[in-house]
């Protein structure tokens, strides 16, 4: 029988009614532990979910069962993480369609591991300056929203590629949930409905949309009511029988072809035939004897989370303490210098990253050379490279089996349903991709990051990407899996959780909790979730020169931490998990 846990966050981390903690302006917090868990609201002791055998973590309970029962009936991990995928796109649409693309890091029992980009590429007619009026200004709305947003989505063939060459079970067995999810429907939750109302109006001007997502009298579906979604699921049958084939060389990608054209979009039959996976070797980095594998370019992510890393190896940042004014100097330091470098990456099939050089152990020391301790950096004094002078809607999950695969998969439309359009009768609701890319050098996209020349549109390549899904590994054994959804704020939602495993001894749910500090370069102000600083870091922090604004709570780390609740705590299960409760509907299964 399963373990889950899947408890609500409390009207979106409860307000945190933190009252101050004893003077923490310089000082170490006496007890992190207590201080994770008060802030989030959660309660005080809520212990990580443990998994005798194997773990799932993902932010929707019925994808996450899935995922349990395919690994308790024979699959692996990667069995486990196909069917969760395609789950999700049934019981997640908001961000887990197969209309939109992403990244997994995959580790094998011999500790083998590997980079899948199966991100969307720019369609043939794709042309740099799409997005711009004949003033060279950037169109609102032009890269977000309809069919000329939408990119070549790539989940369909990620899904197929590490499918077989990693499965146990057929495709049958690993497709059937999300068939029967599909073809009988679930009843909404009011996560779920939540989720749908942010999208009324789209769903309301597209006619395949509105048949699935609406009521027939156009009022929105509520809590209570059953969604079912009849082409979808005839399209996930087509994809069990046929393969990836069905949707890129079939009937599906005719469809979608056709909605495109009649909508206004560019994609065309051979963006579809010419679509093709990578498989890469992950970015690698260490701290503190954990061996972290992420995701290399076109993911931005991987590179700054290694940056932050080798820049905050050489503080004591336990003695410092958990969200203490210096720490968190230390901490946001070392985020605007990683999000300052990351702005001139792209596609490596396009451009020549710089990425040994950002992630380089010595290029760190040089920064940490330049790094004032009790002031704020001018963000404009930075240029990348040089040491001194993307949405939330995405969605993440993490699976580990009893033979030690592990597998971390971040996947997206990008916004919350993509471009707000459903390809004709498939039933796939579309991704709005091309913001990712940079409409025009100098001005930023939707999540503000600041776009470059390496990252302009181009016919067939994949936008840059703040994804980062990530696997640590001690002594050659899997420890950690983790991600999380935040688009620009990605990695240092990742930074956050495995650093406070790491520095701050929290177990894995209390640092999946830990409210969230985030800084990308531009704009130059750090984002805090409510409860994340005292009173007195704060005041601390402001007279250093920080700008801080407080912003609702933000990603979806949905985590795992091999063989114990925290690191140096053995337990009794293999494996814990921590599900990430600031969106209702997530849960941890262990098995």
């Amino acid at each position: 029988m399963p373990f889950s846990r899947n408890l609500r966050y409390g009207a979106i981390l409860l307000a945190c009614l933190v009252t101050g903690m004893p003077d923490a302006g310089q000082a170490a917090v006496a007890d992190p532990l207590a201080f994770a868990t008060t802030r989030t609201g959660q309660a005080v002791g809520l212990a990580p979910v443990p998994g005798r055998h194997a773990m799932v973590v993902s932010a929707q309970d019925l994808a996450s069962h899935v995922g349990a029962d395919i690994l308790a009936h024979g699959g692996n991990a990667v069995d486990a993480a196909v069917a969760v995928g395609y789950a999700m796109a049934v019981v997640y649409p908001a961000a887990g369609n197969i209309g939109g693309g992403g990244f997994m890091t995959l580790r094998t029992p011999d500790g083998h591991v590997t980079f899948v980009d199966f991100r969307e590429h720019a369609p043939g007619a794709a042309t740099p300056t799409m997005y711009q009026d004949a003033s060279g200004h950037v169109i609102a709305g032009a890269s977000t929203a309809g069919w000329r947003a939408v990119a070549v989505p790539g989940t369909v063939a990620g899904m197929e590629d590490v499918h077989d060459r990693w499965g146990k079970l057929s495709r049958a067995d690993v497709m059937a949930p999300a068939i029967a999810l599909a073809r009988d429907g679930f009843i909404l939750k009011q996560s779920d409905v939540e989720l749908l109302h942010t999208m009324t109006a789209a769903f309301a001007r597209d006619p395949y949309a509105r048949a699935i997502f609406l009521h027939p009298d156009g009022t929105p579906l509520e809590a209570g009511d059953r969604l079912v979604q009849a082409d979808l699921a005839r399209t996930l049958e087509r994809i069990a029988r046929d393969g990836a084939r069905a949707f890129y060389d079939g009937p599906i990608a005719r469809e979608i072809v056709r909605s495109s054209q009649k909508g206004g979009g560019i994609l065309s039959r051979k963006d579809f035939t010419s679509y093709h996976t990578r498989m890469m070797a992950p970015l690698s980095c260490d701290y503190r004897g954990y061996h972290i594998d992420t995701a290399p370019p076109p993911s931005g992510g991987g590179v700054a989370l290694c940056e932050m890393l080798n820049i905050l190896s050489g503080y004591d940042m336990h003695a410092l303490g958990l969200h203490t004014a210096a720490s968190v100097q230390r901490e946001v330091e070392a985020m605007r210098h990683a999000y300052a470098d990351r702005q001139n990456l792209g596609d490596p099939a396009f451009v020549t990253n710089p990425v040994s050089h950002l992630t380089d152990p010595a290029y760190a020391r040089q920064v940490r050379q330049y790094l004032p301790l009790n002031h704020a950096v001018s963000s404009a004094s930075l240029h990348p490279g040089e040491a001194g002078g993307e949405k939330e809607e995405t969605t993440h999950y993490s699976i580990a089996d009893q033979d030690g695969t592990a597998v971390a998969v971040t996947y997206t439309l990008n916004g919350w349903f993509g471009a707000g359009v459903v390809a004709g009768k498939t039933g796939i609701v579309m991704n709005d991709e091309m913001d990712d890319f940079s409409s025009r050098p100098g001005e930023p996209n939707m999540f503000g990051i600041v776009g470059s020349a390496a990252n302009a549109i181009a016919p067939g390549k994949t936008p840059l990407s703040s994804m980062a899904p990530t696997i640590v590994s001690r002594n050659g054994q899997p420890v950690m899996v983790l991600g999380s959804p935040g688009g620009s704020r990605i990695p240092t939602i990742i930074l956050s959780v495995l650093t406070g495993m790491v520095d701050y001894g929290l177990d894995v749910q209390q640092a999946v909790d830990l409210p969230r500090i985030h800084e990308q370069w531009q704009p130059d102000v750090v984002q805090v979730e409510h409860g994340a600083l005292s009173p007195a870091v704060t005041h601390t922090l402001t007279r250093e020169g920080y700008h801080i604004e407080e912003h609702a709570p933000w990603g979806l780390a949905e985590s795992i931490l091999s063989g114990g609740p925290r690191i140096g705590k053995v337990g009794q299960a293999r494996y814990y998990g921590g599900a990430d409760m600031r969106h209702q509907s997530g849960v941890a299964v262990g098995e």
